[in-house]
């Protein structure tokens, strides 16, 4: 993964010319956006496979990232976790989330937490422990709970009633395990099952509220909330509003249709300066995570772009003036919140 003439770096100009807000963020990202990524038609991926050392050598080279997400057995277990934590911290960078996989094999395409078999009930709460110990031997302060295969396909196939007695009851017990770890629940729509239970930023906040523990808030990644059909700034709003309950961002676009990872801005730039507008406004201080596939694209090069573009758009709101946007809001007046973003970004 090494550099490429007259490719690296990518010079940001926008956050050349507007830098104040911009420079405070910290930005991190799954360490898989600088692997091969697959899909279901090409399933070894569309590149060159890395280790995990390979991976996190590739971070290095984004400009502004020091923070990288792992995921639980896939990068870190019980035998390699120190020798993991000391090459991640050598390279100047550090853990800003875990994931537990309770998703990605046979096992749990039934369910996770939700699962009708109660042995599979055990061993995915049992992963998520895992992954919070983990969390905390890397100095880590979060955990990402993505229910990903509880849910169903087909009408009469699920019980929804003990779905969500389920979710909740496993929740509180892990969250209860690592009380200094922060669970985040990821909503999303749908993908692998038609549909899934914890789906909307209103699932999520009623299952949050539910489990009613300090360290269980929610994630918002923009790429589910666009698959929802929500705006992602009132998402995070409502969020903050009903008990300061977002905890992690992970960032991305697409076309609404389906989860397609891509770079951060490349669809959605408009509905992006807003989720920044409301993220700086409510004082959100955790961690601009990047969670892109660049399938045919090279991930260093994605991650770089995805990273000036949110610090380009950070600068337009300096340049715009936090002060004028919100009276804009206030107004209500669709046509002056036009001009002021046209005016900002054409002159």
């Amino acid at each position: 993964m090494a550099r490429r003439e007259g490719v690296f770096p990518i010079t940001c100009y926008l956050v050349n010319r507007r830098q104040t807000m911009a420079t405070t963020l910290r930005f991190s990202a799954n360490i898989n956006t600088f692997n091969a990524c697959a899909d279901r038609y090409v399933l070894s991926g569309y590149g060159e496979r890395l280790t995990t050392e390979e991976l996190i050598k590739a971070a290095t080279q984004v400009e502004g990232l020091t923070g990288v997400e792992v995921v639980g057995l896939w990068h870190v277990n019980d035998d390699n976790l120190e020798q993991m934590h000391r090459q991640i911290k050598d390279a100047g960078l550090e853990v800003t989330c875990v994931t537990p996989d309770i998703w990605a094999s046979g096992k749990w395409g039934w369910g996770s937490f939700a699962a009708n078999d109660p042995q599979i009930r055990r061993d995915a709460i049992h992963e998520v422990k895992k992954s919070m110990e983990w969390a905390k031997q890397l100095n880590c302060e979060v955990v990402d709970l993505w229910f990903g295969q509880d849910g169903y396909d087909y009408p009469l196939q699920a019980d929804y009633l003990a779905a969500w007695d389920r979710i909740i009851e496993g929740t509180i017990e892990c969250a209860e395990h690592v009380p200094e770890v922060k669970l985040v629940i990821e909503y999303k729509p749908k993908e692998p099952r038609t549909h899934c239970f914890i789906g909307t930023v209103g699932k999520t906040l009623l299952l949050v509220e539910k489990v009613n523990k300090p360290n269980v808030g929610a994630m918002i990644d923009v790429g589910h909330a666009l698959m929802a059909y929500e705006n992602a700034a009132e998402s995070a709003a409502m969020l903050q509003y009903f008990g300061q309950k977002l905890f992690y961002m992970h960032f991305n676009d697409n076309w609404r249709l389906w989860d397609d990872d891509m770079t951060v801005g490349s669809v959605h730039t408009v509905e992006m300066l807003e989720l920044l507008y409301w993220l700086d406004r409510m004082g959100y201080n955790g961690w601009y995570a990047l969670d892109i596939f660049p399938y045919r694209e090279d991930g260093i090069r994605a991650a770089t772009e995805s990273i000036c573009w949110i610090k380009g758009l950070y600068g337009l709101l300096d340049e715009i003036g936090r002060d004028r946007i919100a009276q804009v809001i206030a107004s209500g007046d669709a046509m002056e919140a036009s001009a002021m973003i046209r005016e900002a970004l054409l002159g």
